[in-house]
């Protein structure tokens, strides 16, 4: 199956039936996830629940349909002009919230809030050397090299309205992992089908119908609330007994539960997100570690060890109830660039990780801190778990600090940690956004190894992830991810786990699309 063809075939498992429902009675939809939003602001956060809630709010200029594929949004078509100009032509007659004309200025002014201090999407615009207006409806982006896939690159780049930034001293992203915030933090201002009507953080977060939306809703929601609910058992009472419609994740052990309800029912599918464990591998001195002087997780016999503690099957069945698909890739099948043969997990051995370590220096282990959320993936917490115990048979003493990602987030981002649970989906549905975030050396100027937390570098492959982002021959550019991927294998620069399957449950009386990406959008929800 061609990696195209693969993702019409999710995605239309995946529609459950939607229908078109420009008539139908408008309605209040609620639903609810195990987290919350940690801010209204999607240039300070590049998380996905986070991006996903906010692309009600806010656009790009390049949107993604039903079947994953890029389509236009706030730029109505674009082509190469040249090897490294992209032209863009943007949408007419579209305006923000507040009644501010959408113009090329806007675009300009996002671009480089995008850039600023403060900012988590570095990555998404990157490798753009500048934007030049050419009038109000016309822009071209001049890219550092040919970048084939730019388009792709801009469906999690939102547009903020420069007068409303402006107007608002909101003209940067503020840090999250400072613990600062301003007015967009709290507020929102976007092009899209929903604008915020309220806001109580970690409460409930309303957003309503923009009467004003420049393109065909074809859901009927009017009004939704948002409620994070933390305690999984809780969030499924609330689904079962009408008081939301929709939830996720269902954990495992409720999805009979749910499935026998009289009234709901849970959606199962694919979801192209990759679990995986990182290590501080640039400080000479681990943060949180008992020892002193060195960095054990600069020698890779240790790295190997921690990957061959961990019984990954283990974790399947009894972590995660069957609903996972343990990887030796950092990136999932449904993503372009992925290698089966490059999908092989290191054995599990027990004995040969305690050999490891003792060539490393550490036959008596050590102790080394873990930071965990416990409201982001399905079983997260308990993941970091079942690894701590598995570690421990190597003689690793694990001080595992487990926490909501309102305070997980900010700390892993600042690069607070030793060892880190984190999980990524490419936005572009490309292996070079997962080479170019996770795996490519931190550097802050282009944002490349934005989210490459434990600092791995080699130089081969940042060689690698210039080349694949220019390189226009497809059969090339493959040979160039796969040459990348395997380099960091080899180095054990990561430590992958799984694929986790969505689960969401929803009342019968409602229709939705469920892709891939774990993206909701309301546009398209329908209650009956």
């Amino acid at each position: 199956m061609t990696f195209k063809r693969f993702l019409v075939s999710t995605a239309a498992s995946l529609c459950l039936g939607l229908a078109f429902a420009p008539s139908a009675d408008a309605a209040t939809f609620r639903f609810s996830n195990q987290g919350d939003p940690v801010s209204m602001d999607p240039h300070s956060l590049n998380e996905s629940l986070q991006l996903s809630f906010l692309n009600n709010i806010y656009e790009s200029l390049v949107g993604l349909d039903k079947n994953l594929q890029p389509v236009p949004a706030l730029a109505t078509d674009w082509k190469q002009t040249a090897p490294t100009v992209w032209r863009f032509n943007l949408r007419r007659n579209v305006t923000f919230h507040d009644g501010t004309p959408f113009t090329a200025d806007d675009v300009i002014f996002s671009y480089q809030r995008a850039l600023a201090d403060g900012s988590d999407v570095k990555t998404y615009v990157g490798a753009i050397a500048s934007i030049n207006r050419i009038d109000d409806y016309t822009i071209d982006v001049v890219t550092k090299t040919p970048y084939p896939i730019l388009p792709n690159n801009f469906t999690r780049w939102f547009i903020f309205s420069r007068k409303w930034c402006v107007d608002n001293h909101a003209e940067k992203p503020v840090d999250k992992r400072k613990g600062i915030e301003n007015y967009a933090s709290f507020k929102a201002n976007g092009t899209g089908p929903y604008r915020l009507k309220s806001r109580e953080p970690g409460t409930r977060t309303v957003l309503v119908r923009n009467l004003n939306y420049w393109d065909k809703v074809e859901g009927n929601v009017d009004e939704a609330i948002f409620t994070p609910i933390g305690v999984s058992s809780t969030r499924v009472a609330a689904l079962i007994s009408g008081e939301i419609d929709m939830m996720e994740p269902v954990p495992q052990q409720d999805i009979a539960r749910v499935n026998a309800g009289a009234n709901t029912k849970v959606l199962q599918g694919l979801e192209l997100r990759t679990l995986f464990l990182g290590m501080d591998q640039k400080r000479d001195e681990l943060l949180y570690s008992n020892i002193k002087g060195k960095n054990p997780f600069k020698d890779k016999r240790v790295r190997q060890a921690f990957y061959e503690a961990i019984d990954i099957e283990t974790i399947k069945s009894k972590v995660m109830r069957g609903a996972s698909t343990p990887t030796g890739e950092m990136i999932a099948p449904g993503v372009h660039g992925f290698v089966a043969d490059l999908n092989k997990r290191l054995p599990y051995d027990v004995d040969g990780a305690k050999k490891l370590m003792a060539d490393a220096g550490y036959p008596q282990g050590f102790e080394v801190g873990m930071n965990c959320p416990n409201d982001r993936y399905v079983n997260d917490s308990e993941i970091c778990q079942a690894v701590a115990a598995m570690l421990a048979r190597i003689n690793v003493k694990v001080n595992l600090q487990a926490e909501s990602k309102a305070l997980y987030f900010p700390k892993i981002l600042s690069r607070n940690t030793s060892l880190y649970l984190l999980g990524w989906t490419p936005s572009t549905i490309d292996a070079h956004d997962t080479l170019n975030s996770i795996l490519g050396t931190p550097d802050n100027a282009t944002g490349r190894g934005q989210f490459n937390l434990g600092a791995y570098s080699n130089p081969k492959v940042d060689d690698l992830i210039d080349k694949i982002q220019s390189e226009t021959n497809q059969q090339k550019r493959d040979a160039m991810i796969a040459e990348a991927m395997k380099l960091h294998e080899d180095d054990i620069g990561h430590l992958p786990l799984h694929q986790q399957a969505l689960a969401w449950g929803v009342k019968k009386n409602i229709t939705l699309v469920q892709m891939a990406t774990n993206d909701n959008l309301l546009k398209w929800v329908v209650v009956k």
